[in-house]
């Protein structure tokens, strides 16, 4: 029982992992009377986390608000709203480390939005987003160092993020 408890977990974990992430063509559900004004993302300062291949800010800006955009533009409410977003740190992981250390991938952001109408941030605090490599990232059980380029890894975390 135990064996077929763990196969079934196994079997629903992998199945899952290879799920693709939504299709962004589909008709979207209101987000209140959320529209996007500014996209504005910014990286200067970020931390490199350990055992990372480096990006670029501009990298990194434009990967961040491409997703964004990609993600966020779709809503059409009557409300204008601006998005900005600092990058705090990430980890984008190398290839040939060795199977034991599996880094993974990851993106830390701070997120805040600013309300068109009122001039004001409608969040007291930023709104902390931790992207991991996703569904989307098509190597469910390998680290994606071994079988994705920088900008690969760069572009799964930005999509991970947008849908954050």
């Amino acid at each position: 029982m135990t064996r077929l408890r763990a196969l079934a977990t196994t079997a629903v974990l992998g199945l899952a992992a290879c799920s693709s992430p939504p299709d962004l063509s589909q008709p979207v559900d209101p987000i209140g009377d959320f529209r996007m004004g500014h996209n504005i993302v910014v990286a200067r300062d970020t931390t490199v986390g350990p055992m990372s291949r480096e990006a670029t800010e501009e990298e990194l800006e434009a990967d961040i608000r491409a997703a964004l955009e990609e993600r966020l533009r779709r809503y059409n409410g009557d409300g204008l709203y601006h998005v900005g977003v600092r990058v705090e740190a990430y980890v984008l992981a190398q290839p040939g480390i060795p199977l034991v250390l599996a880094p993974r991938s990851v993106l830390l952001l701070a997120l805040n939005i600013w309300d068109n109408e009122t001039q004001q941030k409608i969040n007291e605090e930023p709104i902390r987003i931790t992207a991991f490599e996703g569904a989307n990232t098509g190597v469910p059980l390998i680290p994606s160092g071994f079988v994705k380029s920088k900008e690969e890894q760069l572009r799964n975390l930005s999509i991970s993020a947008a849908q954050e």
